[in-house]
Parts: C-alpha cells; sequence; structure tokens
C-alpha cells in the first residue's frame, strides 16, 4: 500500500512553516501551521537533519525511523491534515530506542490536534 505521506518541496514552504507555531520535545522540534495551495487528502510532512549531528549515514538514519514513525502514526492516531509539518531532529535521536521516540511523537501529534 502506498504512502499517503508527502514532502514540502518549495523553500517558500519551509519559510512559512519556520515562521509559524512550533512545539519542542527531547528528540524533536515540529514546526507546524496552515499553507495554502496543499492537498488536504494527504499528509504534508518534511524532515531535516543538521549536518551537526553527524556523517549522512547518521542523518539517513534518524530521517528512516521519523518517515516510519510517521506512517504508523498516519495509521493509528488521527493527525490533523489541515496543518503542514515540519520536523527537525535532534542529536538526542541517534542513541535513543525507536520504542521511546515513537511514543513520544505520537504524544506530541496528539497534543497538536
Amino acid at each position: 500500500m502506498k504512502s499517503k505521506i508527502l514532502a514540502l518541496s518549495r523553500n517558500e514552504e519551509f519559510r512559512t512553516l519556520l515562521k509559524s507555531k512550533k512545539t519542542s520535545n527531547k528528540y524533536v522540534t515540529i514546526f507546524f501551521g496552515n499553507l495554502t495551495n496543499k492537498n488536504k487528502n494527504s499528509l504534508n510532512i518534511s524532515f531535516v537533519t543538521k549536518k551537526k549531528i553527524g556523517n549522512a549515514v547518521k542523518r539517513n538514519k534518524i530521517k528512516r525511523r521519523l518517515r516510519n514513525i510517521m506512517n504508523d502514526a498516519y495509521k493509528k492516531i488521527s493527525i490533523n491534515l489541515n496543518y503542514s509539518y515540519l520536523v527537525i531532529a535532534k542529536s538526542t535521536m541517534l542513541n535513543s530506542e525507536f520504542k521511546k521516540i515513537k511514543e513520544t511523537l505520537f504524544l506530541e501529534f496528539e497534543r497538536i490536534k
């Protein structure tokens, strides 16, 4: 089954979200807000990892984890599809257990509603 997750693509979208609301926890900072010209049937979300976190292998591992968590979240919890999301990972994600990260992010997206 194909995922209903779309990535943000334009620079304007990133800039708009960086000026909108945000929430933060131990593992990530999540920026969220309404974007114009957006598909309301799918989840618009992008994942960002900074070079400061580590080499490409480490950064891609974090992005794979986040993508997997969001696929589960899309199926299991109700996420507000009117918002677009920008998830910026923190370095604490590298050495943490997947289960803890998943629980924390699920709680965070429940709060955003």
